[in-house]
């Protein structure tokens, strides 16, 4: 995978360089401790990954990956936590404390490498012809129809996928890999607990969307799927 860093502090990607050097399928080709020399970088080049600080000057982290219209993976690495809930409401791979170690660091990397393999074999199919997901259920992969799914609903440690004939399977598979596994023409996340089949949808308004009778909400943060919604 071929990475960038983009960290204010010079000494946090030193840490990152040498750490990144230790792990064979990373390739670290470029740090930035300034943001927006890295925008450039992106334009121009293919990254599969991005570590990423959240407080910097001008632009934060979060703003800056909200700025990137098709975004690379992102591994957060911060000295603060309260921004851990928004980073994965982002699809961030994974959320580094600083100092992290090794360890740590190599974890988070297996995750994006899990993630980033997930990805090519999806698309070496056509993603419109994609009928079906495997859920992994234990020791089980079970195979899910995309048409039969209703909506997908974080619930605590699992992830639970309401189907036709209120069918209901539960997995530890987090909602934020399932909507990676989905293709984004048939679903669409609406709320930071959400996913919902587009083809499912028979009406909404700008706070909640049915599916027949039930009702989901829309999240403050996710109104930007009503664009998307028709």
């Amino acid at each position: 995978m071929i990475a960038i860093a983009i960290d204010d502090e010079p000494i946090a990607l030193d840490i990152v360089k040498s750490h990144a050097a230790k792990v064979p399928f990373v390739t670290l080709a470029e740090t930035f401790t300034n943001a927006f020399d890295a925008i450039s970088y992106l334009q121009q080049h293919k990254v599969n990954l991005i570590f990423l600080d959240i407080k910097m000057p001008d632009i934060n982290g979060i703003d800056f990956l909200n700025s990137l219209s098709n975004p690379p993976m992102v591994i957060f690495t911060t000295a603060y936590s309260e921004h851990a809930v928004r980073s994965f409401e982002l699809n961030a791979i994974d959320y580094l404390l600083k100092p992290f170690s090794l360890p740590r660091f190599l974890k988070a990397c297996n995750k994006a490498l899990e993630l980033f393999n997930l990805r090519n074999n999806s698309n070496n199919e056509a993603a419109d012809l994609q009928t079906a997901i495997f859920i992994k259920d234990g020791y089980e992969q079970i195979k899910v129809l995309l048409d039969d799914i209703l909506y997908i609903e974080a619930s605590g440690n699992y992830t639970r996928l309401y189907l036709e004939n209120a069918k209901l399977l539960s997995t530890r598979v987090p909602l934020n890999e399932m909507l990676l596994l989905l293709p984004p023409k048939k679903f669409i996340r609406t709320h930071r607990a959400f996913i919902v089949s587009r083809d499912k949808i028979t009406k909404y308004d700008r706070t909640q969307i049915w599916i027949k009778e039930l009702i989901i909400p829309i999240g403050n943060t996710y109104s930007q799927c009503l664009i998307d919604i028709p």
